[in-house]
């Protein structure tokens, strides 16, 4: 009796000893394969299940095509010039379609100049274009919190200045939680909204219509085949 008391105390002592590690409780099961990303591929699975995720994908593509996502700055400015401002514009018109959606800005400089320095400046014209986007009547609370990457993502590698780096790009980045046409899954609703409709139109108003052709057989039906 005294030794089966002595096994169950031991192994009662282990399994505490188990739950007083730190990654007993908050590390996710699965964690050391996926180095404890576990929870964002959930997340991720989640979001595709619902269709959430093709569909944020597919508007991001959509808008892609249809309006210039990226604007241009002096250098070491921030001042939207009027060309980015039109091309600012058209984002607008495209975002104003689409209330369910949210999007973001991401601020870009060129190489040159500190790392600090460019984060900084790289913030500031994202925060230009998302004041321009708000002036055009786009709500704020849709154009996520913008994000600067200074200089870590040049479009060319060059040291020297490059307008092509000095940049502002706007994407698709989600939906509006709680929209109601966003908790009935109607995605694919969203995404197209506006598309079908206008580029059939476009496509029968410039289409003209085939002139009917007469075909003549060479073959008598009557012989058989």
């Amino acid at each position: 009796m005294r030794a089966n008391t002595t096994l169950l105390a031991g192994a009662a002592l282990i399994a505490l000893t188990a739950c007083n590690d730190p990654g007993f409780v908050t590390r996710e099961a699965g964690y050391e394969v996926d180095e404890g990303g576990f929870g964002n591929a959930t997340m991720q699975n989640s979001m595709v299940m619902m269709g959430a995720w093709g569909a944020t994908m597919a508007l991001g593509n959509r808008f892609a095509q249809e309006v210039p996502t990226t604007i241009n700055f002096a250098f070491n400015a921030s001042d939207l010039t009027e060309e980015a401002k039109a091309t600012l514009r058209q984002q607008a018109n495209f975002i104003r379609q689409f209330p369910e959606v949210r999007f973001r800005v991401y601020g870009h400089t060129d190489l040159v100049g500190s790392e600090a320095y460019n984060k900084a400046l790289g913030m500031r014209r994202a925060k230009a274009a998302v004041a321009y986007l708000s002036s055009q009547g786009i709500g704020t609370a849709r154009l996520e919190a913008v994000v600067s990457f200074g200089k870590t993502q040049p479009v060319i590698a060059t040291p020297g200045p490059e307008e092509r780096n000095r940049r502002t790009v706007t994407e698709v980045t989600g939906f509006v939680k709680g929209n109601p046409t966003v908790m009935n899954g109607k995605y694919a609703e969203i995404v197209w909204r506006s598309y079908v409709n206008t580029s059939m139109t476009n496509s029968l108003a410039e289409r003209p219509h085939p002139r009917t052709t007469v075909v003549v057989t060479q073959v008598d039906p009557s012989s058989g085949g």
